[in-house]
């Protein structure tokens, strides 16, 4: 089945708020094996609404529209598709008592106007509005199906989990489980990867195979169809298999995981602590795996060492090294490692310096940036060449450093 998406709000069209339905939807449609071929985003003007729903009935089974259901005149979603399906407005008495309680709970004047809210397409499946009050709606006419969701995502997203989904689940003609699974990676792009499984994308057919890039990142969503969830899994672990003895090396993890999720998952596993040192940084680091529940149990410490000063009192290194090797060195981020690691008795320490940009620094060029990584053992550095802005490349250094730790713990 093939789905489009309207979204209906001038709002929109202003850059006052961004589409962030569009996007949920899409991942909910995908799960579900549905197609999503258009996003349409309307102003709140019924013409030009108009114009938008008969276009999409050409080339869609599924309509789903967010917005235009409160009570103000410029809400005109339902009147709309009410006029272009030929159908009445009732009330919905269930809906029109929720509305009043909420008046009465919170003490203030229900306005005339909140009734329009509780009107709903006769003979629609009403969808309850837990977190809000216009409720949502779905029919069926003529084989093509009209979704009707509110626009806040406060509001939409839970209506839509909670009724709308299982409704189109019902509407489904086949009765095949839709099983996904996430593969994630890092260290490797999107056009690299892409040739390295170039062949398993050329014939996929069941699993399907998507690759999407992200901030240094690249994962590829696996979706299995089958009439049973084990087949489904079954195809799911096969593509992965084939996909992991190309390019298994730069996984690190799956679905929601992150690679700080990641590394504070294996720090506990191996009952390991770490301990920063960030310069380049400026705390980045510390403050992703601190933001962790739980982070206490393998993260000791650290410190923000901007300035050679801090290097020098706070960290111990040496003025020498600060004054010929200099603050952006290999042996400054192998110092900062050891030192930091020491100072917060940590079983790990980990150091970031380098040149964030615009400017050089040092005599160094913007993306110039060291790791260090120190267990008592080994301490090794890492030489990085990033591109791309001041944030990008601080973004893309503290996610190297955890690929870096993740791989020295999965080799104990």
């Amino acid at each position: 089945m093939n789905a489009e998406l309207i979204a209906v709000g001038s709002e929109l069209l202003l850059g006052q708020i961004a589409n962030t339905n569009a996007q949920f939807l899409s991942q909910q449609l995908a799960e579900l094996g549905i197609n999503v071929y258009f996003h349409t985003v309307v102003g709140d003007n019924a013409e030009r609404l108009q114009q938008a729903v008969n276009i999409a009935q050409t080339r869609a089974d599924i309509i789903i529209f967010t917005g235009g259901l409160g009570p103000t005149k410029d809400d005109l979603t339902k009147e709309t598709i009410a006029h272009i399906l030929n159908r009445e407005l009732v009330l919905e008495e269930e809906a029109l008592r929720s509305i009043e309680a909420y008046y009465a709970r919170t003490k203030r004047t229900m306005t005339e106007n909140n009734k329009k809210q509780a009107l709903v397409l006769s003979g629609s499946v009403v969808l309850k509005n837990d977190n809000g009050m216009a409720p949502g709606m779905a029919l069926t006419v003529d084989d093509i199906t009209y979704i009707l969701l509110p626009g806040p995502p406060k509001e939409m997203n839970p209506m839509f989990i909670q009724y709308a989904r299982p409704f189109l689940l019902g509407k489904l003609k086949q009765h095949e489980r839709i099983e996904s699974r996430v593969l994630r990676f890092f260290g490797i792009g999107e056009s690299q990867l892409e040739t390295e499984i170039e062949d398993l994308l050329e014939r996929q057919s069941n699993p399907t195979i998507a690759p999407l890039a992200g901030d240094g990142e690249v994962t590829l969503r696996l979706t299995a169809k089958h009439a049973s969830a084990t087949e489904a899994k079954k195809l799911l672990d096969e593509t992965e298999q084939a996909i992991v003895k190309r390019v298994g090396q730069y996984l690190y993890g799956y679905n929601e995981d992150t690679l700080f999720t990641k590394l504070m998952e294996q720090l506990n596993a191996h009952k390991k602590t770490i301990a920063a040192a960030e310069s380049l940084t400026g705390g980045r680091f510390t403050a992703e795996l601190t933001a962790i529940p739980g982070a206490s149990k393998a993260v000791k410490g650290g410190v923000v060492c901007y300035t050679n000063e801090v290097k020098e009192r706070v960290l111990f290194i040496p003025s020498e090294v600060l004054e010929t090797a200099g603050a952006v060195s290999e042996q400054c981020a192998k110092l900062l490692a050891e030192h930091v690691r020491n100072i917060c008795q940590a079983d790990i320490g980990i150091s970031f310096t380098g040149v964030a940009g615009p400017d050089l620094l040092e005599g160094k060029p913007a993306g110039t940036v060291y790791i260090g990584i120190a267990d008592g053992r080994k301490t090794e550095v890492h030489s990085l060449s990033l591109a791309g802005d001041r944030e990008t490349i601080r973004t893309r250094a503290i996610k190297y450093g955890c690929f870096a730790v993740l791989k020295r713990l999965a080799a104990l």
